[in-house]
């Protein structure tokens, strides 16, 4: 399987060389060249085995140029027991159809855990088959949840460094306290003073500074990410989807070919790109529904074909969706577009020059056949929060709280009642204080330290608080850098003292 960019400039690489790079040399996304398709049979069939062993297979059709022993050996030691404390994503019935697919049960309680418990396997091989000599430095943007997820994979990794930039006040407290305690040594984190798009945009700056990528080189470093612009991050995110619908046939929630919903919370169009691509390979998938918060750029995309990060940004209770900016809708308008990369690579300009592109009637018409896209407002997922844990004793964290109304309002404006599967992004404890508001606005739960809001969210509803996050008030706090977002290349050149 060979992989090419969605701006067309470069030549095509294999999969190694696509995780080792990160980003295309032309600023564009790697895409594969074709999408493999699985019969019914073997979806479903996927039920009996471990979540490993679904991850290698699905793997298999993209990563062609590792073999069977190596991809089963890396999400073996990925998704072992150890760090996810029993099966990775379990779908949970809270709703006469409506399940939840809990994606937090990893070391980070998030479900970025999902793909970056692995990627560090699989860049480590990648390395091996390429025959790189220069140490990765891995550079990350974060809106909250992929920093200390990549962090948690690649501490003390051999022949990388880690470097994350998160917004300074644009994460949950929690959040925060994971990232600047820790341990590694080879991982730096800094504080931004701006947004998220602002960060992004700065990483994906120096990825395009060719002068500074050739210095790099010369001195013996190449640039790695770890956000989801690397398929080594997304690759792994189309496994859950297909993992989802084999346990929904098994436990009879649905007959197999049956065609279901997906309602996923998403800023970086990441999470629900890979459902896109599920689907691309046979998943019978009838919508996927894309769940904004207020910061709706998506949401209002899918319905107007006009994208627009001209707009005021808004800091929520869901602020892993704080994007203006969506990195991975680029690879959706190169699939759309039936590969026209010199299209999506003047829509990439226009965005970036004037904030602004259209994509017309009928590529909009073609998007909207299986995306659907609304959004929901602060009170709204309170709201959400409250009604589900009253209702069915079910906590939810505000990101998965927009995804179950957003599934509420499709069916409503659409009368489709098909099964719809949740996407469950992060644990609720790491967003402690929201969760509190929601089902016992009395507690003041804005005036609590956060670890007292862990453990008052524990009493009120009768669940257990994870144990890395209980753990974090104990350890010291190791990183507290703050930046201008202006000198993150600056940042950059320090730590790796050039």
């Amino acid at each position: 399987m060979l992989y090419t960019s969605t701006r067309g400039q470069t030549d095509m690489v294999c999969s190694a060389h696509a995780i080792t790079r990160g980003l295309a040399d032309d600023g564009g996304l790697f895409v594969p060249q074709k999408f493999a398709t699985l019969t019914l049979d073997e979806i479903v069939a996927m039920s009996e085995l471990p979540y490993a062993e679904r991850a290698a297979k699905i793997l298999s059709f993209f990563l062609t140029d590792y073999t069977e022993e190596e991809l089963l050996a890396c999400t073996t030691a990925a998704y072992s027991e150890e760090r996810f404390g029993g099966f990775a994503a379990p779908l949970k019935q809270v709703k006469d159809k409506i399940a939840v697919l809990e994606l937090w049960h990893g070391p980070t309680s998030a479900f970025k855990d999902m793909a970056l418990q692995l990627l560090p396997h699989l860049l480590m091989k990648a390395i091996e088959k390429t025959g790189e000599q220069n140490n990765i430095v891995i550079l990350v943007a974060t809106s909250g949840d992929t920093g200390k997820a990549a962090l948690e994979g690649f501490a003390d990794i051999k022949g990388t460094q880690i470097i994350v930039f998160y917004p300074d006040d644009g994460v949950s407290d929690i959040q925060k306290r994971q990232m600047i305690t820790q341990q590694g040594s080879n991982v730096n984190v800094i504080a931004v003073h701006g947004n998220f798009d602002d960060a992004q945009s700065g990483v994906k700056e120096i990825f395009s500074d060719e002068n500074l990528m050739e210095e790099l080189k010369e001195k013996g470093y190449a640039f790695s990410s770890a956000n989801s612009i690397n398929w080594g991050r997304l690759a792994p995110q189309i496994v859950y989807y297909f993992s989802a619908y084999a346990d929904a046939v098994k436990a009879g929630h649905i007959v197999a070919g049956e065609e279901i919903n997906f309602s996923v919370p998403t800023g970086n169009f990441g999470d629900i790109l890979a459902g896109y691509y599920a689907k691309c390979m046979g998943l019978p998938v009838h919508r996927l529904i894309c769940a904004s918060n207020t910061n709706n750029v998506l949401s209002v995309f899918l319905n107007s074909g006009k994208y627009d990060r001209r707009r005021e940004f808004h800091k929520t209770i869901s602020p892993s969706m704080d994007i203006l900016i969506s990195s991975n809708l680029e690879r959706l308008l190169y699939q759309i577009t039936e590969e026209d990369a010199s299209k999506v690579a003047n829509w990439m300009k226009e965005l970036k020059e004037d904030g602004f592109y259209d994509v017309g009637g009928k590529f909009l018409a073609k998007i909207q056949k299986t995306f659907f896209g609304t959004w929901v407002d602060e009170i709204e997922t309170k709201e959400t929060i409250c009604n589900v844990f009253r209702d069915k004793n079910y906590l939810l964290d505000p990101h998965t709280a927009v995804a179950w109304r957003a599934c509420e309002k499709y069916r409503m404006l659409s009368s489709d009642e098909k099964y719809c599967i949740v996407l469950s992004t992060a644990s609720p404890y790491k967003f402690n204080v929201s969760v509190l508001e929601a089902i016992k606005p009395d507690t003041s739960a804005k005036t609590l330290d956060p670890f007292a809001a862990l453990h008052l969210l524990s009493d009120v509803s009768g669940t257990v608080v994870p144990k890395p996050l209980a753990e974090l008030e104990q350890k010291p706090i190791l990183h507290n850098e703050q930046i201008e977002k202006n000198k993150m290349k600056e940042t950059v050149l320090k730590i790796l003292k050039l």
